[in-house]
């Protein structure tokens, strides 16, 4: 019988406490030791080690770890595991700064450890659907990217403002679902609830292709919405991610016999049909490709450098939005040819 990975965790808040439930539940993974100076507060690691430091954690023979630390701290506890050769699973955004990520990636590169990201909005299985539908034409040519994503603020975010932690969501998984990186961005942030990170942020931009984009996202409404509409030629496709629905709206191709509405010679409302797709939790998902990617077998995961490219485009937003001009993002590339967090280890 196959040995177990020994799995560890850095971070027991608001979102460490589910990838400890998820590594607790993982075939072929022990969750051997968790590590927050603060202790266990939602009693996620019970009957577990917990101690204080990344240090003390690797004494427990790690062969993998999952970072949920508050960003700003990522790239510390991220090198320490690459020094110990320990694999890592580490929240988004990979860092606070484009500088950190490129440095980050190219540690792991050297290491020849898989490193990934997690974009748990890659596993939503309303863009699967919808990204795979894109793929097959569904829509023929897209137009328009637009997402929302809005909700009443998340006590829990203290060292960062909506660009870093909500818009890395949307900007990855525009990225990803189209298969085209961001060419240009222009943002307007604000700041309501009184502290000093922005809490809203409004932007447009352009891919690579031509294809538009759009992201509204805050921190202020009492709604919550997580939407992702693909605009194209033959109609749109609606994601609702916070249910994990999908629904394809056609262009319709009835005759008009009202004359008034004759003279607009746009589309028309044709058939609506909501799919019916499987609903598995996407942080489960992505914790299943991480241990493939670790074990050797082909799994994609969201590697550091495609990482890196959603915090240099965040870095182009702040930028846009403080400057009122549109940004080109920095383009982060590897010193060495290949990216050895985006496919399986040896």
């Amino acid at each position: 019988m196959t040995a177990k990975l020994r799995a560890g965790l850095v971070g027991l808040g608001m979102m460490g406490r589910h990838h400890a439930r998820i590594l607790r539940r993982l075939d072929d993974v022990d969750l051997v030791a968790v590590a927050d100076p603060r202790g266990d507060p939602h009693r996620a690691a019970e009957g577990l080690p917990i101690v204080d430091t990344v240090d003390q954690l690797l004494e427990h023979r790690l062969d993998y770890c999952v970072v949920a630390v508050p960003t700003a701290d990522h790239s510390t506890v991220g090198h320490a595991l690459a020094a110990a050769g320990v694999h890592a699973l580490i929240e988004k955004p990979l860092a606070p700064s484009l500088a950190e990520a490129a440095t980050l990636a190219e540690t792991f590169d050297a290491a020849g450890l898989v490193g990934a990201v997690g974009h748990t909005e890659r596993y939503n299985p309303a863009l699967l659907a919808l990204r795979a539908r894109l793929a097959r034409g569904q829509v023929g040519t897209v137009y328009q990217m637009a997402t929302r994503r809005q909700g009443p603020f998340p006590p829990r975010i203290c060292d960062v403002g909506v660009v870093q932690d909500l818009a890395t969501h949307d900007i990855d998984l525009v990225t990803w679902v189209t298969g085209r990186p961001v060419a240009s961005i222009t943002a307007r942030t604000t700041s309501r609830s009184g502290r000093h990170h922005e809490d809203l942020v409004a932007t447009v931009g352009e891919l690579t292709d031509g294809t538009i984009t759009s992201h509204l996202i805050n921190w202020l409404s009492p709604m919550k919405e997580r939407v992702t509409i693909a605009t194209g030629e033959r109609g749109c496709l609606v994601a609702d991610t916070l249910h994990a629905d999908l629904t394809y709206y056609a262009n319709g191709s009835t005759t008009t016999e009202w004359a008034a509405a004759e003279v607009f010679r746009g589309v028309t409302e044709g058939d609506i049909t909501r799919y019916a797709i499987a609903k598995k939790e996407p942080l489960m998902s992505e914790h299943e490709a991480f241990r493939d990617a670790v074990l050797g077998r082909d799994a994609e995961v969201v590697g550091l450098w495609e990482a890196a490219h959603t915090v240099a485009v965040a870095e182009a937003v702040l930028t846009s939005a403080a400057s009122g001009q549109t940004v080109a993002p920095t383009v982060p590339r590897p010193r060495r040819l290949g990216d050895l967090s985006r496919r399986p280890a040896a």
